[in-house]
């Protein structure tokens, strides 16, 4: 049965894409019909069929989704010009460009496979690693052979035994190895991820390149294999679907969900909704955001998960944002689906501003909250909604209870719709 798939022209840090097709055209799958605008990324077409719409935000395809994993390859070129050209961006959440990152040189440097799968309820990348390592492992050569990198690692939680017990039987190279995460938020984060493996913890200003490291998503990493190999553009994400379906609060893994694919026919093909919810939420519980079905998948997308009804707030909410974490602005909107004012708002003392958002000055290490949970309450909140990171969140439980304040979290109704712990006092 043919459908619409719409494809944003901007899937990734930068300028939109430009458009190469117009109306009534036919295109394949693995056609490139935008072209990159500055430092961005091209964008292929993700099924064959018609293109029936083009305006300055998207393109829109009617097409089927393929059988079988046909496409028109990319032409020939060397390593760095076969990443470029395949439109292959940061699939853990950041968009930003793989062809730009991997431009740059870091002779005697690290290249960091990011497979920590940070936020809870999210596992498609575990997933793809227990399906298919080599390709990870290939990707992370790959990596390390266009930067000039002396060294790899693959950075991932150490209770996924399995992938990790799959890694090691497939690793060839003695200059990459594995290295065991503890099971914490915000583990994954680009700088506790460099704090952790290599001993160094960077300033919130720096990126990963002052440590002359480069860290990459282990999909992302996938993709550079199938770039280099196969001629393979981007066409497809692997995502995490979970929540409130019919069949159970199991989290199911789809793999190569065409781009563009609309999220409520995305849900359906994992069941469907089961009775009433409160939203529907685009990649994880901490940092994603509500969406509709009607929105559509894009190269970043991580997870949908549909969560539980909101319980509303008996008394105003004090907001307590985290750098690692959701925004104010997400908060807020949270707080009016709860049916709360919102009595006052504090920033996490760890959290400064730094290219041009919230940073952590020691990511998942907090010096403790007890002055921001106390203003909260002198403003007039009977309750708190935050946001925090596991070690925030033991801070702020030493105190709240002990004042009578009531404590939500931002991933409450994600965690209930999976019969998951709340992320309130945890052990590290």
């Amino acid at each position: 049965m043919n459908r619409d798939y719409k494809l944003l022209l901007k899937q990734h840090i930068g300028k939109p894409d430009s458009p190469c097709v117009q109306e009534g055209d036919w295109v394949e799958r693995g056609e490139r019909i935008a072209l990159a605008d500055g430092r961005g990324a091209d964008l292929h077409a993700s099924v064959s069929g018609t293109v029936i719409e083009v305006n300055s935000e998207d393109i829109v395809i009617r097409g089927k989704k393929p059988e079988h994993d046909l496409f028109r390859q990319l032409p020939p070129g060397e390593l760095r010009e076969r990443i470029r050209s395949a439109g292959i961006v940061g699939m853990g959440g950041a968009g930003f460009p793989t062809g730009i990152k991997l431009s740059q040189e870091i002779s005697g440097g690290t290249v960091i496979a990011n497979a920590a799968e940070c936020e809870p309820i999210l596992n498609h990348n575990v997933t793809q690693i227990e399906a298919n390592p080599d390709e990870v492992y290939r990707g992370l050569v790959y990596a390390m052979e266009a930067v000039g990198a002396a060294s790899g690692i693959i950075a991932i939680k150490a209770k996924h035994r399995q992938a990790i017990a799959q890694l090691e039987k497939v690793i060839r190279d003695e200059r990459i190895t594995v290295f065991p995460l503890r099971d914490l938020y915000p583990i994954g984060e680009e700088r506790a991820l460099i704090r952790d493996t290599l001993g160094i913890l960077l300033p919130p200003e720096a990126r990963a390149i002052t440590a002359n490291t480069i860290i990459i998503n282990t999909e992302t990493l996938s993709r550079v294999t199938q770039a280099v190999e196969l001629g393979r553009p981007v066409l497809s994400k692997n995502i995490t679907v979970a929540g409130r379906l019919r069949g159970g609060p199991k989290a199911q893994v789809l793999m190569d969900v065409p781009i563009g694919t609309r999220v409520g026919d995305l849900i359906e093909a994992a069941g469907g909704i089961d009775g009433d919810y409160g939203e529907i939420i685009m990649d994880g519980p901490f940092m994603g955001h509500s969406v509709t079905q009607d929105d559509v998948v894009t190269k970043t997308t991580g997870g949908i998960i549909v969560t539980m009804p909101f319980l509303q707030a008996k008394s105003p909410l004090g907001l307590l944002v985290c750098a690692c974490s959701a925004s104010e602005a997400r908060m807020r909107e949270l707080a009016k689906k709860m049916g709360a004012e919102v009595a006052g708002v504090e920033v996490c003392k760890h959290a400064v501003y730094a290219r041009g958002s919230l940073k952590c000055r020691n990511p998942g290490v907090c010096p403790g909250q007890a002055d921001r949970v106390l203003r909260l309450r002198k403003a007039g909140a009977g309750s708190l909604l935050i946001g925090n990171c596991s070690d925030c969140s033991n801070t702020v439980m030493s105190l709240a209870p002990k004042l009578h304040i009531p404590v939500h979290h931002v991933t409450d109704n994600a965690m209930r719709a999976m019969n998951l712990h709340l992320i309130r006092k945890l052990q590290k």
